[in-house]
């Protein structure tokens, strides 16, 4: 009797390896692929695009801002969640924030397996693809119509805050150690930006 010795490492590159050409991807194979595989894939225009493993540092960014809006939203009875988790920016596009959430629990655009829009959401800038965070998602949330996007930048130590004003995205400010971010979508939500980027 033989047994299974695979490593989800393992499963992950099986799928990967046998994958549909970059430009043939459909909504379906990509689904597919993000509930059976443990990485972080995205999904633009019949594309799927392997993100890079979040270090310590960005893993710790993210949960420092997830806590700050739990607090926020729990009393609202908003809802809040982070990657990896899809949210469907487009007909054929996918992408996984860092922080996501919606400001009411009962937002229909909430799904168990993905949500299609989000109020606010997140993301830590990772050092291997800066333009991917500032420019790529800029324009994919704005055209998914989410009010607010915020960029965690722990490189250049900064949070720049974006609200949507009509199809594109205006800086609402840009903070650094020391500055209080504000939101325009939450009024009374404010974050240390020290805090979020040192913890401390």
């Amino acid at each position: 009797m033989s047994t299974c010795t695979t490593t989800q490492d393992e499963a992950d590159a099986l799928l990967l390896e046998f994958r549909p050409p970059q430009g043939c991807w459909n909504v379906a194979g990509y689904l597919w692929l993000t509930d059976h595989c443990s990485r972080l894939v995205e999904f633009a225009d019949g594309r799927i695009e392997e993100l890079p493993m979040p270090t310590h540092e960005h893993q710790m960014v993210m949960l420092r801002m997830f806590r700050l809006l739990d607090a926020f939203l729990a009393p609202r009875h908003g809802v809040i969640s982070v990657a990896p988790h899809r949210v469907r920016v487009g007909a054929a596009r996918f992408r996984e924030p860092d922080v996501l959430l919606l400001l009411h629990e009962a937002d229909e655009r909430r799904d168990n397996r993905y949500w299609s829009g989000a109020d606010l959401v997140v993301e830590v800038v990772s050092p291997d693809d800066p333009d991917r965070d500032y420019i790529t998602k800029r324009a994919d949330y704005a055209e998914a119509g989410i009010p607010e996007y915020w960029i965690v930048d722990p490189q250049a130590a900064a949070i720049t805050v974006l609200t949507l004003t009509g199809d594109a995205y205006a800086e609402h400010g840009e903070f650094h150690p020391g500055d209080i971010a504000t939101s325009a979508l939450l009024p009374d939500f404010t974050a240390d930006v020290t805090k979020v980027l040192e913890g401390s």
